[in-house]
């Protein structure tokens, strides 16, 4: 169960960060894109997580796998893609000198002054976004925000993957021949 662990996991891992930089080339603007196709790519990434638990059960397990042990493989699966997401985002943001929480601030108030919001809310808005760019230089606060990000979507396909695999007659084994 670990080398699938580790292998579905990894590929994740590689397919998430490959969307993650690609979204990040989409979403330079400031635009919604990058956050869609960060997104999107998660769930394709995480489809590893149906692909490795579809193969434990029939491989490993002989076609048959009951929910709690699926759902803690696929949520090990995610696990891992979860931290080559983590790791890229510090190398990211190590490699650009941390600017990252500043540039987004700075664009996130300009948008609102473009929307027209009044200037006591965007000051308001402002304050609040600098105490946030204070936590954000704390690692360990800023690896929690990151996590946060992508696990959810690791958990709600760990579930679906879980609850329509238990069923060995979804998706069966094929015998060989």
């Amino acid at each position: 169960m670990g080398r699938i662990i580790l292998v579905y996991g990894s590929i994740a891992g590689v397919i998430v960060i490959a969307g993650w930089a690609l979204a990040m080339t989409i979403g330079a603007d400031g635009g919604s894109g990058g956050m869609i196709a960060g997104y999107l790519s998660m769930l394709v990434a995480f489809s590893m997580i149906f692909a490795g638990v579809k193969r434990y059960r029939d491989t490993a397990q002989g076609g048959v796998i009951r929910f709690w042990p699926a759902l803690g493989l696929g949520l090990a699966i995610a696990c891992v893609a979860s931290i080559f997401y983590l790791v890229s985002w510090e190398v990211y943001m190590a490699a650009t000198d941390y600017r990252f929480i500043g540039e987004y601030i700075a664009q996130t108030l300009e948008a609102e002054k473009a929307k027209g919001t009044a200037p006591a809310e965007i000051a308001k808005m402002a304050t609040e976004m600098e105490e946030f760019g204070k936590s954000y230089a704390n690692p360990l606060f800023r690896m929690a925000v990151t996590f946060s990000e992508i696990a959810p979507v690791g958990l709600l396909v760990a579930l679906v993957s879980a609850a329509l695999l238990r069923n060995s007659r979804f998706m069966p084994a094929v015998a060989a021949r």
